[in-house]
Order: structure tokens, then C-alpha cells, then sequence
């Protein structure tokens, strides 16, 4: 252990991620600016070669460093396991998706874990990041780790830290936003903060590895029953004629006791519509139903629902059918300024429309293409209608003679309110919009129906 603390304070440690996703890159990178000599393993070879390439695929990290840490050798991308064998340190930062039946699919850290046993050494530290229930690390991990004839605490260390990205986050990043670590022994953990400590700004260490996995699962469970809240406000408000936008914001301005959470048309991303229910199907199994997170979960799903009722509605009102209908969605990434659009409300909704025999449309900067049921969709072009100035993934957004009318849309729903959109603009020229965000309400005229959430 000694001698592991030792190379960590030196930085000659050889520290490796498993993972090379919007969690796993800039962890490495931030290793890696932080002097250590940093390994990236990766099971998709098209990630591997764009990153050898100097290559960035994720948003949050930054073409030109990323390049010059491949040039000066600090960090390496590759799919071969069997570099763990030179490896120090191991974090794991794969994913952890929910079945079709909403249970855990820990098949991947499983199946890394089984790798790494296959080159687990003396005075190796294995940290998982992946976001799981409590109880992984030390019921699943270490059992299988210690198959290798190894022992915890004294010939190899294991710790749970939880990852809290926010992509898009210009703010918080990586570095400066708070690491929880917890350990499987004393040992395990003063050896992660060790690591941690050395590229993050603050380290938290807990207790346990079941602790740092709940710290994640209640992190996320807050906002999902919060915005589950602000779901099921909004509708009441909506059946009572309120605009529920206009409340919440006065209801902010009290100095004590409200924390602000907003609607939308749903819950988005890798966190926070899955993680709660890692909690929910945990507590199943020691016969306990955790009654909030299953009715979150219940008003949040629904609400790409209520979203395609409110464009019927309006629809209705002005004497058109959905079927038929030709539909235009603002935004398919499940938050700002993003391309990510893994749970994204904005799928659900264009598969019901479908359903009811609508033309659906999409436009968005950050994803030009999309598979919705296997079947392609490409982004429609309005850069007419977006900001001249914006930067969207490097590529500035001119405009062009390409101008696609928005008055040949029924309805035009915004889903995503990334910021390259002029809403002014878009407005001005639509005759329907729904705005499931608010992205409208510095809007000063229109011809458009505008139709809050």
C-alpha cells in the first residue's frame, strides 16, 4: 500500500479508465492534465481510433487539449485488456442501463470486472464509477475479484465513486465538482482519495461503498420526485387555467424553504430517469416499496403524453386532425446544448405521433441524424431560424438561402430549448407552437398560437 501512495504522490502511478463515454474521457483527461501517464480502454474501436487521432466526441472535452495529451504521450486510447496488467490504478466507468422490465443490466461491469480479474496484481487500486445500487461493490465486484486468489485491503484496494457529470455544464466540470469515495476497507478508501485527490479540486470520503452508492441514487431520486412534482403541478395548473411557469417563478422568489424545479415534457438522459429506479428495485427485494420514486416515475413517463394531448387540443381548435398533420420537433437531446438523446422525452413523443398517423419533422443542431425504431430521420435545416453567432459543436450556423418555411408546419412543439434557436424568429413565421419549456417567454409578438405546457 505504501509503496502505491507513494507512486500516486509522485505521479508515476499508471493509472487506466475502463469507458471512454461522456463519464469516462474527461476523468482521463483530467488525470492526464494532472501529470499522471493515463491508459483509456474502450471496447468501441471507432472511439479508440478518433482518439488517437486526437479526435473528441464528447462535448465536454476539448479537441485541441485532448490533442496535445495524445501527442505528448500523457494519454492513450486502445481495446486491449491485457494493458491492465502494467495498470496501477483501474476506474471503471461503463454503463448501466435499465432491462425493458426496469431491473439493473450490470452485465457490463460484470463483464469488465471479469477482465480485470484476468490481470488483477499486488497493490492494484480498482475504483468503479458506474452508477448502480447499493450493494454492487461488495456483493458483486469484490467476490469476483477475490477469485483470483487476491485479498481486499492487503494485495489489492477497491472503492466506489460515484461519477456526477453534467454534461453541458460549463460550470461545474469534472474538476471542480465534489468526488465522494468509499471504500470496501480504510485502506481502499485513503488509497482512492489518494488518486482522486490529485486531479479533482474537493474529496469526500465516506464511510462505505454503500453509502457512495446511495449518495448517487439520492441525488437523482430528489430531482426525479422534484420534477415529478413540477410535472403534476403543471397539469393542475393547466386544468385550472394558471400559467404554471408564472408560479413557480414567484414561488422562487420566497428566500427559505422552495427550491425551484421545472416541468418539461419529461425526463431525459442516463441519470435521472434510471437511477431512482435502481433504489425502487433494491428495496423490492427486501420487501419495501418505495412509493415516491414509483409515482415520480409514473407522472414523469406520462408526460410525452400529456404534451401530444396538448397538441391535439390545439390542433382541434383550429378544426385539423394529428393525422395527417404535418409536425416539426425543436430539440431531440434530452437537455440543452447537448447531443445526447438517451431517454430522451422527445423519442417518445415523435413515436406517438407517429402512431396517430402524424407527419413528424425534426430539427435539431446537435444531432443531425437520428434512428427512431430503426428507421433513419435527418435533422431539417432552419439555420434561417437560429442565432448567426452560435456556436454548435465547432460549426457555426450561417444563414443561408436553404430557409425552410416554418408555416408549412400544423404544429411545431418545442421539446429541447437549445440556445442556437431564435425563438423570436421561429415564432414570427410558425402558426402553431408548443412550448413544453418556456423557451418562448421573451417572445414580444407573434402571429402564432403559442401553447404553454
Amino acid at each position: 500500500m505504501l509503496r502505491l501512495i507513494e507512486k500516486i504522490n509522485r505521479k508515476s502511478a499508471k493509472v487506466s479508465v475502463i469507458g471512454l463515454g461522456y463519464v469516462g474521457l474527461p476523468l482521463a483527461v483530467e488525470f492526464a492534465r494532472s501529470g499522471f501517464a493515463v491508459t483509456g480502454i474502450e471496447v468501441d474501436n471507432a472511439k479508440v481510433k478518433k482518439l488517437q487521432k486526437g479526435q473528441s466526441y464528447v462535448d465536454d472535452v476539448d479537441p485541441k487539449e485532448l490533442e496535445d495529451l495524445i501527442k505528448k504521450g500523457q494519454l492513450q486510447a486502445s481495446t486491449d485488456f491485457r494493458l491492465l496488467n502494467e495498470m496501477d490504478t483501474v476506474s471503471i466507468c461503463v454503463p448501466t442501463p435499465l432491462r425493458k422490465t426496469k431491473d439493473p443490466d450490470i452485465s457490463y461491469i460484470l463483464s469488465v470486472t471479469r477482465e480485470i480479474k484476468k490481470y488483477l496484481h499486488k497493490d492494484q487500486l480498482i475504483v468503479l464509477e458506474s452508477t448502480t445500487y447499493p450493494g454492487t461493490t461488495d456483493e458483486l465486484v469484490l467476490p469476483e475479484l477475490e477469485e483470483s486468489g487476491l485479498k481486499v485491503g492487503r494485495d489489492f484496494f477497491l472503492a466506489f465513486s460515484p461519477e456526477r457529470v453534467d454534461p453541458g455544464n460549463k460550470v461545474y466540470t469534472t474538476r471542480n465538482t465534489p468526488k465522494i469515495i468509499g471504500g470496501v476497507t480504510p485502506k481502499c478508501t485513503q488509497l482512492a482519495v489518494a488518486l482522486y485527490q490529485q486531479a479533482i479540486e474537493k474529496v469526500i470520503p465516506l464511510s462505505s461503498t454503500r453509502s457512495a452508492e446511495m449518495v448517487k441514487l439520492l441525488e437523482n431520486t430528489f430531482r426525479a420526485i422534484n420534477i415529478g412534482l413540477a410535472n403534476e403541478v403543471a397539469i393542475i395548473c393547466d386544468r385550472l387555467g394558471i400559467d404554471v411557469w408564472e408560479v413557480i417563478e414567484a414561488a422562487a422568489t420566497k428566500p427559505f424553504g422552495f427550491m425551484p424545479f421545472y416541468p418539461g415534457p419529461g425526463l431525459g438522459g442516463h441519470c435521472i430517469p434510471i437511477d431512482p429506479l435502481y433504489l425502487s428495485w433494491k428495496l423490492k427485494s427486501l420487501n419495501y416499496n418505495a412509493r415516491f420514486i414509483e409515482l415520480a416515475s409514473e407522472i414523469n413517463t406520462s408526460m410525452p403524453y400529456h404534451v401530444v394531448n396538448k397538441v391535439t387540443d390545439a390542433l382541434n381548435r383550429a378544426k385539423k386532425s394529428v393525422n395527417g398533420s404535418k409536425i416539426l420537433i425543436l430539440g431531440v437531446a434530452y437537455k440543452k446544448d447537448v447531443n445526447d438523446v438517451r431517454e430522451s422525452p422527445a423519442l417518445d413523443i415523435l413515436k406517438i405521433l407517429q402512431e396517430k398517423g402524424a407527419q413528424v419533422y425534426y430539427s435539431d443542431p446537435h444531432v443531425p441524424e437520428l434512428a427512431l425504431d430503426g428507421k433513419p430521420l435527418t435533422s431539417v435545416d432552419i439555420s434561417a431560424h437560429c442565432h448567426p453567432t452560435t456556436t454548435v459543436r465547432g460549426q457555426r450556423q450561417e444563414r443561408t438561402g436553404r430557409q425552410n418555411s416554418l408555416a408549412r408546419y400544423d404544429c411545431i412543439i418545442i421539446v429541447t430549448d437549445h440556445s442556437a434557436f431564435d425563438y423570436q424568429a421561429i415564432v414570427n413565421e410558425a402558426t402553431l407552437v408548443v412550448d413544453t419549456r418556456n423557451a418562448t417567454r421573451n417572445v414580444k409578438s407573434s402571429l402564432a398560437k403559442i401553447i404553454k405546457l
